[in-house]
Order: structure tokens, then sequence, then C-alpha cells
């Protein structure tokens, strides 16, 4: 029956779609008849050409220009664009067959749709909008590789070895029903011939709702989309991306997959030995599951949502400074033209960025200076020296540090948020996970990889594991991520800058102690970070002020009177415009670099100051970056020594930071004296005649800072260490032993400063300050030790101890001199 059947049903006339068919023809009527604004050629006819060339396969076009042709068609292409896309790439080829261009018969060329205007969010697909084309913007979150995928097969039947050709796939292999010839009734036994099959590249792309579109206290939602032909491997990981196409409903095998069914029916039959069961429960029992449906996007177009600032679809390789300029309008170029003349760019560029916020300019400084980022370089062995400026931000709770991270994770297109105790190691540079389909698997991209050519901020950066903090070392510094995990190695791109917020150990900086005994951070990731900013929260009546007015003007409403020079838009297309330059270190510049860092070399190994790290070939390099970053806000081509001295301020406001505070003398050495001067020595200091301005230099309180009373106490200690070595060589010749008096060390030091002495009074002054140092020194640092004795005996009408008023000094044996 079915047999005799056979030839009628392939006889059958195919069923015709008007729809299509007028779609297909109005559609090359379009590219014949469009036309560009001036020119009498079509417009899309140089892109048609292009195609028959063996690597292109897509034309874009532009739904604007359709929509001029005519409205009827734009608008049957996107209501019932899955329907009538099949005819829209036929008529694609049959223009290019009409121009005279020789196409070969087996080759498929597709049409891709730019500029549509129906825009959906993640959240809004839903079934209507099956079929239709739309466009949907989102974040890929997980790339799957490029596989081939078969669009017309054509098979050959094993009883018969007839050809069935062009059998077309619905998302899964689909063979023949019948075999076309009328004497065979094969209908399971066939081949597939890969040379006579069409194929196509096909990739699938995870997407996320953006945080912009994210409705609060909402899980972001995530949708596959299926990329074919030139648009495969245009989304990477971490791009914000718009997809055009349409929605598309395919079967969910992922639940036809789940194991555990077949096995609990067996076992059930097992145990009842299939006498005991009461008729059938239904088809689950037998391992059977239920067909389900899901949604997906069939992508025809893939464009970065924000090409001109953090993109990759325009990367800075191929992008010029002519290529920017062609993209503005002539306001927007103005404007950016006029912001290269404005002598105050980097005030107004700071203040414009960051409006709520009082106070922290050098803070603001240096993450405007990350946000235009050094020159990546690569150097002739092939080692990659990044550009991307790292920042870390330490201080006291209440001092905007989150505000700050917070405001650039908004201004910049591409930039990621996290939290640092909420994090791990694999979610900060990527995970191995396995598909749900194919079962291999995949990588999906962390915080890191997501903020490729942008800004990764991480909050609480002191809470992270140890083991976290380590997995972002190469990050860091190399900018790639390297995985070895089941059976996936791979390296990929962390191009990154990297803006840190910590809090102090206790919560409040200790000032009194080093940055690195304030924070619970490792050497190597402090090395890593170009500029540390320490934020004290200090009473200041003028500052608490300030701040004070900001916050109420901010919470009443009446921030309009804010000093915001340039809108966030101006500012986001003139760093796009400024980080294509590429300036290069000029002689003066590089004599300039060398010599500071040489001086800070020398600063770090004196001992005087304490610096946050050592000064090593990394800060260097920071330096160099930071000058770069400098001559791109300039907008110019070469680094001049302006640019190297602000760099170097900010450096040293970085790294060699008072984190000392100053030393009283005077403080303590009247509790000293009030303590533990005998009442007889003081009697006799009062009855000493002293001049008024030996009086008034006592009264004055005394205050020295960190660095100046550490270089006093170097040169004490040192050359009390030199006059015991001579006093030791002497002993041993004489027999006798005696140490230093402590009028003879007041009188060498005031030889060896007798060049900074220019009155009586400041003779007097240096007196009076080097005897406080020499008492800090013996009470408090307990360096020196007063020998008041002058032996061990005692008087004999029991009187007690002599005391001497210019006591012998010595240096205490455990103290360790500085030879610096």
């Amino acid at each position: 029956m079915d047999i005799a059947e056979n030839p009628n049903k392939a006889a059958a006339p195919k069923q015709k779609d008007a729809i299509g068919e007028k779609t297909q023809k109005l559609f090359q009527d379009f590219l014949e008849l469009f036309k560009s604004d001036g020119t009498g050629v079509p417009k899309y006819k140089d892109g048609a050409r292009e195609l028959i060339r063996p690597e292109r396969n897509t034309l874009e076009v532009s739904f604007d220009d359709v929509e001029a042709f005519n409205q009827r068609l734009a608008t049957t292409i996107q209501e019932e664009y899955y329907r009538v896309y099949p005819y829209v790439c036929a008529a694609l080829k049959l223009y290019i067959q009409d121009i005279g261009e020789d196409i070969p018969a087996n080759k498929d060329v597709y049409v891709s749709f730019a500029d549509v205007n129906s825009k959906a969010r993640v959240r809004e697909l839903t079934a209507n909008k099956v079929g239709t084309l739309i466009r949907i913007t989102g974040q890929v979150v997980r790339t799957h590789p490029v596989h081939p995928e078969l669009v017309k097969g054509t098979f050959i039947c094993l009883d018969c070895q007839t050809a069935v050709k062009d059998v077309e796939q619905q998302f899964k292999y689909t063979q023949p029903s019948i075999c076309r010839n009328p004497t065979c009734s094969n209908r399971s036994r066939f081949m597939l011939d890969i040379s006579e099959s069409h194929f196509v590249d096909f990739q699938k792309v995870r997407i996320q709702e953006t945080q912009a579109e994210l409705p609060r206290g909402s899980i972001p939602r995530s949708v596959e989309v299926v990329l074919r032909a030139e648009a495969v491997e245009v989304a990477q990981a971490g791009d914000k991306c718009d997809f055009t196409g349409t929605l598309i409903v395919v079967p969910d095998v992922r639940q036809l997959s789940v194991p555990g069914a077949k096995v609990e029916a067996a076992s059930r039959g097992k145990m009842n030995d299939g006498y005991d069961m009461e008729g059938i429960a239904g088809l689950k029992a037998l391992g059977v599951r239920e067909l389900n449906y899901r949604f997906a996007f069939l992508a025809c177009s893939v464009k970065s949502a924000n090409p001109r600032f953090g993109g990759r679809c325009t990367g800075e390789e191929e992008m010029t400074t002519e290529k920017c300029r062609d993209q503005m309008t002539t306001q927007e170029w103005e404007k950016v033209f006029h912001m290269t003349q404005d002598k105050n760019l980097y005030s107004n560029l700071c203040h414009s960025l960051f409006p709520s916020i009082h106070g922290n300019e050098e803070v603001k400084r240096g993450v405007l200076l990350m946000l235009f980022g050094g020159v990546a370089k690569k150097a002739d062995e092939g080692t990659n020296l990044r550009g991307d400026i790292n920042v870390c931000i330490v201080g006291d709770p209440s001092t905007a540090k989150s505000q700050i991270l917070k405001m650039v994770e908004e201004f910049s297109p591409r930039a990621i948020y996290t939290s640092g105790k909420a994090s791990t190691a694999a979610g900060l540079t990527a995970a191995v996970v396995k598909d749900e389909e194919s079962h291999e698997f995949v990588i999906e991209a962390g915080a890191l990889m997501l903020a490729d050519n942008g800004v990764c901020c991480i909050d609480e950066f002191d809470k992270m594991d140890l083991k976290d903090q380590v997995a972002i070392h190469e990050a860091m510094e190399q900018q790639t991520i390297s995985i070895t995990k089941a059976g996936v190695k791979a390296t990929l791109n962390a191009r990154t800058s990297i803006l840190a917020a910590a809090n102090p150990i206790g919560g409040r900086y200790d000032r009194s102690r080093a940055l690195r005994q304030n924070i619970s951070m490792s050497a190597p990731i402090m090395s890593r970070f170009d500029l540390f900013f320490i934020l004290v929260d200090e009473c200041n009546e003028v500052i608490d002020y300030a701040i004070a007015r900001r916050i109420v003007d901010l919470h009443s409403g009446s921030m309009e009177d804010m000093e915001r020079v340039y809108t966030t838009e101006e500012i986001q297309r003139y760093i796009t415009f400024a980080r294509l330059f590429k300036p290069q270190l000029t002689k003066e510049s590089q004599e300039y670099i060398v010599e500071e860092y040489k001086r800070l070399r020398q600063r770090d190994a004196s001992g005087t100051t304490r610096s946050a790290w050592r000064i090593t070939v990394r800060q260097l390099e920071s330096m160099i970056r930071l000058s770069e970053a400098m001559a791109r806000m300039a907008c110019v081509d070469k680094v001049r020594p302006a640019h190297v001295k602000e760099a170097c301020r900010l450096l040293n406001k970085s790294i060699i930071r008072v984190e000392q505070p100053d030393i009283q003398l005077e403080q303590d050495e009247d509790e000293i004296m009030d303590v533990e001067m005998p009442p007889s020595e003081q009697t006799t200091q009062s009855s000493q005649p002293v001049s008024q301005q030996s009086q008034a230099a006592r009264k004055k309180p005394v205050a020295l800072s960190y660095e100046d009373y550490k270089k006093m106490t170097n040169l004490i200690l040192i050359h009390m260490k030199q006059q015991e070595q001579l006093l030791e060589l002497a002993a041993e010749e004489d027999g006798e032993e005696t140490g230093m008096r402590q009028s003879e060390l007041v009188n060498w030091y005031l030889k060896e400063m007798e060049h900074e002495i220019e009155s009586e009074a400041e003779l007097l002054e240096k007196k009076y300050l080097v005897e406080k140092v020499i008492s800090k020194l013996i009470h408090t640092d307990h360096a020196l030790i007063q020998l008041t004795q002058t032996g061990m005996k005692s008087d004999k009408d029991g009187e007690g101890e002599t005391v001497e008023e210019d006591p012998i000094l010595v240096l205490h044996p455990n103290y360790i001199v500085s030879s610096h």
C-alpha cells in the first residue's frame, strides 16, 4: 500500500508560500534599486560582490534602508522573520547572479540585519516574540567551540543506493522519512553523503542580563544564543553585545538525558518480578520522559553594545584617530577638540567624574589616569608588557572607598564590580564546567575575563582568602589566566585594570605602623599595584563642614549646583579618543625617569623614611605607565618631562607617605624630669643663670618630623658606636676604659651642625633640641644607657650613691645601629 502511494507522494507539487515568494521579489528589488546618498550606484552592490570570495558568505543590510525603501517589506520581515528568511537569502543569491558574478551553485549566502529598532530585554522574551525580528542586549558569560552544523543533508539509501538530496535539518539530525525510490521501502537505513551536504559554522554562546537591566533583588536570567556563518567567534566572554535575530523554540534534550529513570524502572521490575504490579503507573515509571521545549535565540548579527569605549568589536589595533573622528558628529568632535585645549582639563575631569565626593583629590587623579591607561607593549622576544594601571585604596570606614568603586563601575562600559569575601578563585578567573547537552567541558568566564579591556572593581580586597589572592597574581602582572582542569588546557586574556578597596587591620589605620602592617596582603600582591592610596579619617573642622554640607545637599536633592564641567558621555568620548594615542618617551623624559628612580632607590635604602614597600623595577614601570597616561590625557604623541613629574608626584604620594606622626619631645621630657630628676638636680639647674633667649627656647614646644628625628638619632648613634670602638682599642693598650660624656656628645653634634647655625639663638635652640633627643634615646627608646654612678663604692657617711650631673653615655648592647 505504501509502495503504491510513493510515486504520488514524490510527484506531489511542493506547497508554495505566497508571502515568502513576494518578500523574495521585493527584497531583490530593494538590492537592485536602493542607492546610497549622492551616487547612482546601488548601495549593496559592492558588498554583494565580496561574497564570491570563499571566506565570505554574509551581507550586512541596514534595516533603516529597508524601511525607507518599502515599509510593507520591512513590516513583513520584522513580523514573519523566521518564515521569510530563507527567501531573503535566496533573493540575495539571485541578485549576485544578476550582477554578473559567478557564484558556486552549492554556496549558501546569508543576510544579517543591523539597526533594528525593536529591542527587547532578556526577561521580555516570551512566546509572542517567537519568529519575529528583535534585538537583545546581554553580557556573554560562556562561549562554546565552533562546530560545523549540517544545514541540508544528502542521504544515500543503503538498500538501493538512491540519493535523497536537500533534507533540511531542524536543530537535530534528521534523516529522510522514506526512500524516494518507488520500489524501495527503506525508512531507517540511510548514510550521509558528506561531500554533497551543506555545512555552516555553528557556535553557541550564553548571555546574561546586564546590571542596568536587572531589577532590584532579582537573579540575572540567561539565554543561549545560536550563531552561524560569519557571526561566530565575534562575541567573546565578557563582551556586552547586541544580538539581532529571532526567538526560536528547540527541544530540551537535556531532560531526555537525565540519568536514573531507566535504572529506577529496571530496579522496580526486578523487585516485584512483574507479578505484583497493579497495572501501568505511568510512562515515567517505564523510563520515558515527556518532551519539553525551551527558548533559544537565533542571531544573524552581533555588534558590540558600545564599540567606542570598552568594546572589542572595534579593537584598538584596527581603530585609528581618523576612524574614531569619522564616527563622531560635528558637535561631538568640536567638544573633544575643545576639551584638548582646556588648560584645567586634569582637575575638571576629576570633578566631573566624582561630583558627589568631597576631597580625596589624589585618589581621583589616580583613578582618572587608570581609566586612560598606559601603552601595552610587546618585547622582541615575545614578552608582553602591560599597560593597564592597578590601584588600591586603603582607608578607614566611611571614607568613600566603595563609592569611588561604584562610580567607576557605572561610568566604564566594561566594568565588573565584585566583593572579595563573596568571590572565589574560580569566580574571579575562570571555571571549567560541563555542558548539559554535549557533555564536553567548556570555559565559563570569571570577573577578570568579563572585565577584559576594562576595569575590575574588587571591594573588601583584604577579606579575600589567601588562596584566592594567589589566583590573581598572574592576571595582575602577565594579564593572562592559565587553566589546566578536566583535560582543558588554555591561556586566556585578562587585560584588565584592577581597582581594589581594602580596610586596615582593626578597622582603623594606625599611623604609627607601616602600610604592610596595617593591611593583610602579601608582598607579591602589594608590589603589583601601581598606586596605593591611604585615606585616614581625621578630625578637621573645615573638611568636616564641607563633607557634611555636601551630604546634606545630596539628601535634600539640591545638588544641581555641583561642579560638573563635562557630562559622562563627553568624558567617555574623550577617553575613547585619547586611548588611541600611543605616546613615546622623549630623551629628556627618559633621563628624568632614570634620575627619579635612582633617587627613590637611594631614599628607600637610606632607612630615614618608611616606604610602603621596597622600591623595585615594578615601581619604575609604574612611573612609565603613569607618564604615558598623562600624555594620553593631553592627546599628545610624546611624553614630556612635565608628564613624568606629575607621575612621580603621584607615586611619591602613594608609596613614600609619612606614616609616622611627628615626634613630640617637650611632653616626653617634662614627664621624665618630673618623675626621675632628683630635687637637688632640679635646684641646681633652676639656680643656673640662663639667658632670656634660652628660656624662650626651652618654653617653646618641640616637635620633630619622623624623618628628621631618624636622621638625628642615626647620626648620634653611629658616632657613639665609632667612639666605643676607639675606646675599646685604647682600653686594650692602657687598661682603662671610659665612656663618652653627654656634654661631649652635645658639643660634637653642634660642631657637626655649625654650617646650619647662623645666630646665638639658633645655637641655643639646636643645643636644647639635641638634649631632648638624647633624653628620649635614653628614657624612651632605650638606645643609650646613662651611667649616673662613677663607681660601685658607697659614701662612707651613708649619704647614698653619687649622681653625676654630666653622666657617661654608652650604647645599649642589644641595640642594632643602621650603617646607612
